[in-house]
């Protein structure tokens, strides 16, 4: 195999198995090449995705060693697409009766989910993350997108138990904005114990959902490493019952009456 076609093929399976490690041996014997020459391919393609900001390979010597893909996003990429997001939101259509916004075609969009997932997988990529879990429904992209650059499974929390799922733990929450008693379930084969779990979820009012699978976690021993919203609102910071996460983005102000909505950079720089 020619070198150029060897740092294309080497590449693509590299952005196919993020957080893999994948030793020297495996793609010398794949390709059919020298270990001094994929050592300098992978310096090659190291080199070409810290240029591009899309992230990094990590190298882990000894007899069990290899490379792995890290993804990481540059912060002027970063910086440039929540500016975008922040713009789209600030459009006055997207107000719904309530004060809600319309956030479906965003998260319906391959594209910009698979650039959030980025981001956030960018965030938590060093804190050894087992799982994604979230909340049905609106959540599930979002989690799929993490998890694919983590390259976890996703664990899905339900409002209601499914017979498909087996035998399940449940609680009962308080919700954050309503202060209504609200159910969440889990099946007991979701996790094992002391799995490092990252919550992520579409939007955060109070954050009594986010709570209460935080305490539903706690029913199986896991460890929440993380927590990412794509956007929290601002109005309901004083009642907010969770302080330690990640949002892209934050909704200042929806003003229903004058059609006006103000979006800014969620905390996720700082």
């Amino acid at each position: 195999m020619k070198r150029s076609d060897r740092l294309v093929a080497m590449t693509n399976y590299l952005i196919e198995h993020p957080m893999d490690l994948i030793s020297l041996p495996f793609f010398s014997e794949t390709y059919g090449a020298a270990k001094s020459s994929i050592s300098e391919d992978l310096t090659i393609i190291n080199r070409i995705f810290q240029e591009d900001g899309i992230g990094y390979l990590a190298s882990v010597s000894g007899a069990a060693g290899g490379v792995k893909y890290v993804p990481q996003v540059s912060e002027e990429i970063s910086h440039t697409f929540i500016e975008q997001l922040c713009s789209e939101l600030e459009d006055p259509s997207r107000i719904l009766p309530g004060g809600y916004l319309f956030m479906s075609d965003i998260l319906g969009n391959p594209n910009k989910v698979r650039n959030i997932g980025r981001l956030f997988a960018s965030k938590f990529a060093e804190l050894n993350i087992d799982s994604i879990v979230t909340v049905a429904t609106k959540g599930i992209p979002l989690a799929y997108a993490v998890a694919s650059f983590l390259n976890v499974p996703v664990i899905i929390v339900r409002r209601d138990p499914k017979v498909t799922e087996g035998s399940t733990v449940s609680i009962n929450y308080v919700s954050g904005s309503s202060k209504k008693i609200q159910t969440m379930v889990l099946s007991k084969r979701s996790l094992k114990p002391n799995e490092n779990v990252c919550i992520v979820d579409d939007f955060m009012k109070a954050g009594g959902t986010i709570n209460g699978m935080k305490s539903l976690l706690e029913e199986f021993n896991a460890n929440v490493k993380a927590i990412g919203v794509l956007a929290e609102a601002e109005d309901e910071e004083e009642e907010r019952v969770v302080d330690d996460y990640t949002s892209l983005l934050q909704i200042k102000n929806v003003d229903d009456n004058n059609k006006q909505i103000e979006a800014i950079k969620g905390n996720y720089f700082q």
